[in-house]
């Protein structure tokens, strides 16, 4: 007996394809979570569940495009990293940060990581919240592109490969815009002082 929920994604695929628009919340019970996961570690947590809506608004319209020659998941991956990028697109038109919105602590901590010093301050204050504040905001300060190719590649290890399969990009670009987006951040930091 095979409920709703255990059919395979190419058969609810095919139904939503045959015009059963009501098929596509399987998709969504099924990988709701996974979206979460990757949307959770680019947008600010009070955004994600919007940002998650987008990435399965953008999945329904864009079904008819999946080949299948690869699992579901690893499509809506794509999507869900798309829609991160055009969320910090949209940011990065209507934001500016200025230095002067950190905290003292996070502006001490900053006045000192061109000094070589950081580790020492940073263990002195024994704040982690205020290492990941200052992240924050030198990711501001970065274009979207820059930012999700930092974000993909250093802080969360992805391989070149799996960045440029998730942004759409080629390899190179990737390597390119990575190493030119860590020099980029390197020189926020260091005039921050």
């Amino acid at each position: 007996m095979t409920g709703r929920h255990d059919r395979s994604d190419s058969q609810a695929i095919q139904r939503v394809l045959d015009g059963d628009v009501n098929a596509f919340e399987v998709l969504v019970n099924r990988y709701q979570n996974h979206a979460a996961r990757i949307v959770g570690n680019h947008v600010p947590h009070a955004r994600v569940s919007e940002v998650v809506q987008t990435v399965f608004i953008n999945a329904f319209r864009s079904l008819k495009t999946y080949r299948g020659d690869k699992p579901f998941q690893n499509w809506l991956s794509r999507i869900s990293v798309r829609c991160c990028y055009d969320f910090w697109r949209e940011e990065y038109r209507n934001r500016e940060t200025p230095v002067s919105s950190l905290a003292k602590e996070s502006h001490d901590l900053l006045e000192h990581l061109g000094t070589g010093r950081a580790q020492e301050v940073f263990e002195a204050k024994s704040s982690h919240e205020e290492a990941v504040r200052i992240l924050d905001w030198a990711l501001e300060q970065l274009s979207p592109e820059d930012r999700m190719v930092v974000t993909l590649t250093s802080l969360e290890e992805k391989s070149v490969a799996e960045a440029a399969e998730l942004l759409g990009w080629t390899k190179v670009n990737v390597k390119v815009r990575a190493h030119r987006a860590r020099k980029k951040l390197k020189t926020i930091i260091e005039q921050a002082n």
